[in-house]
């Protein structure tokens, strides 16, 4: 088992209300890593991050995630946040196919003091070829796109596909009753002063629309098996918001 660790202590920096996009932010984009694994494999992982705010009041906060293989050898992937202003459980169970996520069932649920409460729920029937699901409440049922992935499980196909060697990826991601076309890219390395010491990282952005005004960066450490490592997401009103790994638990 290679152990990581770093202090204790959450700090989260956002203005009311805002807090909660941070840690979206870390949902949307995020991955986990695991110890000694080939771009086919899968190992159990338990990570935490924190998330930051250029400016705003500071508030603690904790954000993990998991991966575990079910009796049935299913994979439960899982992401967690406790806060003061909200707290989101997300989850995706899914089939590890050869080195491909295939959803079978997404979870979502976000509530707190100072955001609007939200669920989500998406059923990937492969045999009939539809996803069913609800947002808020509100029901629907459409065909599957070819190779859809879920909010949650696109993560850990992208850290496979860099783990490959991939430099362009582009994934069908569901997004409540549609699916969206999201592009990634390795544009770069460059050395990271972590927690852990100094780390050659793979640097990947978010590819968007020439005229966008957000932008995502993430960072990766293949000596940490491609561990996410660092994360900056500008939005359009000039607001920065970073993540940081915290600690992390790497079983091989």
């Amino acid at each position: 088992m290679t152990l990581i660790r770093s202090a204790s202590l959450r700090q989260l920096v956002s203005l009311p209300g805002l807090l909660a996009l941070a840690l979206v932010t870390l949902s949307a984009a995020s991955l986990t890593g695991e110890a000694n694994a080939t771009p086919s494999e899968l190992n159990p992982i338990a990570a935490s991050y924190s998330a930051s705010m250029d400016k705003g009041l500071s508030i603690n906060g904790s954000a993990q995630r998991t991966l575990k293989q079910q009796p049935d050898g299913s994979w439960k992937y899982d992401f967690n946040v406790d806060s003061f202003i909200a707290d989101i459980n997300e989850s995706v169970i899914f089939r590890w196919d050869e080195g491909r996520v295939v959803p079978i069932e997404y979870r979502y649920r976000l509530d707190g003091l100072m955001v609007r409460d939200r669920s989500r729920a998406l059923n990937f029937n492969w045999p009939a070829k539809s996803m069913s699901g609800s947002y808020d409440g509100e029901s629907f049922t459409v065909p599957l796109a070819a190779n859809a992935l879920d909010p949650l499980g696109f993560q850990l196909q992208l850290r496979q596909d860099l783990k490959a060697g991939k430099k362009e990826m582009h994934y069908t991601v569901a997004d409540e009753d549609d699916f969206d076309e999201d592009q990634f890219r390795v544009i770069g390395e460059e050395v990271e002063s972590t927690r852990f010491g100094e780390l050659q990282t793979v640097k990947v952005e978010k590819v968007r629309e020439d005229d966008s005004k957000r932008e995502t960066l993430m960072w990766f450490a293949p000596a940490l098996d491609y561990l996410l490592v660092r994360l900056i997401q500008v939005e359009p009103d000039g607001s920065r918001y970073e993540v940081r790994l915290d600690d992390a638990d790497l079983t091989d």
